[in-house]
């Protein structure tokens, strides 16, 4: 398998063009991807919109998964350009999270829970010509849906008070925030204990990154988030 040139950079992972129909997604610190292979390989089978995977053998590597290439932007690109509107982002992401709550618990016994994405903000959706497609699984669990709405309402509301981010981003976090309200609403809410688990979640992840200093400026941002969260919703 040889691998072309860097696409991307996220978190915890880059992207490489194996050819012009498959990439390779290499977690950068070696984490084992077999879960995130197997959640996503799940869903597809029950019809939601995660990237085609490729093959998985011998020659892949424990950390990369090898998925089909999306074209199109990603729902934040398209939210700064202007082609798409806050209201319509707000529609499109609900339905993501509402789609993927109605797949049942690929391992848990519990009657109640879902796969959970953990990560999904307009980052992670890419509006390909076929519709959105939801990436990068490398958070997913199971559990309550509530926690996956506050985890997307938290990860927006820090984006939104966090001074290193531009204003127009922070701007455009919080009008989005707004407008996921009411269809949070509709599904169920967020309730407190799920929000102090997403709060739980992102602090222990700083932490596991290992960004010395980050800690203490991440524990702030997190309670400020928090407020905000339970302001708007």
């Amino acid at each position: 398998m040889r691998i072309g040139e860097l696409l991307g950079a996220g978190r915890t992972a880059d992207v490489y063009a194996l050819d012009e129909n498959w990439v390779l997604r290499r977690n950068r610190d070696g984490l084992d991807a077999t879960h995130e292979w197997a959640v996503m390989s799940y869903l597809s089978a029950h019809g939601y919109p995660v990237p085609r995977l490729g093959p998985r053998d011998a020659a892949t590597a424990s950390c990369d998964l090898v998925l089909r290439r999306l074209t199109g932007p990603t729902m934040l690109a398209s939210l700064e350009s202007g082609d798409l509107s806050t209201s319509e982002a707000a529609t499109v992401l609900a339905g993501l999270l509402g789609e993927l709550h109605t797949v049942p618990a690929r391992l848990s016994p519990h009657p109640d829970d879902r796969i959970l994405h953990l990560d999904l903000h307009p980052g992670n959706v890419m509006l390909t010509p076929g519709g959105p497609v939801v990436i990068d699984w490398s958070d997913t669990a199971e559990g309550a849906p509530a926690l996956d709405r506050a985890m997307t309402a938290l990860l927006l509301a820090r984006t939104t008070i966090d001074p290193r981010v531009r204003d127009a981003v922070s701007a455009g976090a919080l009008a989005l925030l707004n407008a996921l309200a009411p269809h949070f609403s509709a599904s169920g809410g967020i309730p407190a204990p799920q929000l102090a688990e997403a709060a739980a979640r992102r602090t222990a992840a700083t932490a596991h990154a290992g960004l010395e200093g980050h800690e203490g400026h991440e524990a702030g941002l997190v309670d400020r988030a928090i407020s905000l969260v339970t302001e708007v919703m």
